[in-house]
């Protein structure tokens, strides 16, 4: 049944018209990672070569991204991987609120397949979204940086909000912050493992 169903969502995100950025895609970027993990990755976006591809991570801030995880001892194999909007958005723009609108219903539909345990928003838009749909305060984007690295509970639900990779494409000098951060999800990850959460 699982399979089938997650075979389904995968069929639809690849076939997708929802909103006009099917019109400028080359291809949907379909969720990757461990099918079975209880912690749910989410960027914002696919980018440029993930366009290409069809693979998520496999672009600038995906190689930042799979440094951070080696840095701190994160097994990639532990997570799975989506996208809040599944198409590159063009110029790196910002998503619409009806882009979000559209493709939310892919990541909630996911997030009722996996039963993720921890969800890992990567960046403003992703944590927002988690933040809306589970009725918790939403600060400004100014202010969503205070989140980043907070452990947020919700019901069964942990929300670990961390900047996206891509801002030390901007700031490297975030590095030393973005580390300590992925050092707190390797421990939360680890006493999810121990049934300690």
């Amino acid at each position: 049944m699982y399979l089938r169903q997650r075979k389904e969502i995968m069929d639809e995100i690849s076939t997708c018209t929802r909103c006009k950025l099917h019109n400028t895609r080359i291809t949907p970027v379909l969720p990757c990672g461990n099918p079975e993990s209880r912690i749910m990755v989410i960027a914002q976006s696919p980018g440029e070569t993930e366009n290409r591809n069809g693979v998520m991570f496999t672009g600038p801030s995906g190689k930042l991204f799979y440094e951070l995880l080696e840095e701190t001892g994160i097994d990639r194999n532990d997570l799975y991987l989506t996208n809040l909007i599944k198409c590159m958005l063009p110029g790196a723009r910002r998503p619409h609120h009806g882009e979000i609108h559209s493709c939310t219903p892919f990541l909630d539909l996911e997030a009722e397949l996996l039963h993720p345990l921890l969800q890992v928003p990567l960046g403003f838009h992703a944590t927002r979204y988690l933040l809306k749909k589970y009725r918790l305060p939403v600060p400004d984007r100014k202010s969503v940086k205070h989140l980043f690295g907070l452990v947020l509970r919700k019901d069964k639900t942990i929300i670990f909000p961390l900047r996206h990779p891509t801002a030390l494409l901007f700031n490297p000098a975030k590095k030393g912050i973005m580390l300590t951060n992925y050092h707190r999800l390797h421990e939360l990850i680890s006493k999810m493992k121990n049934g300690q959460l």
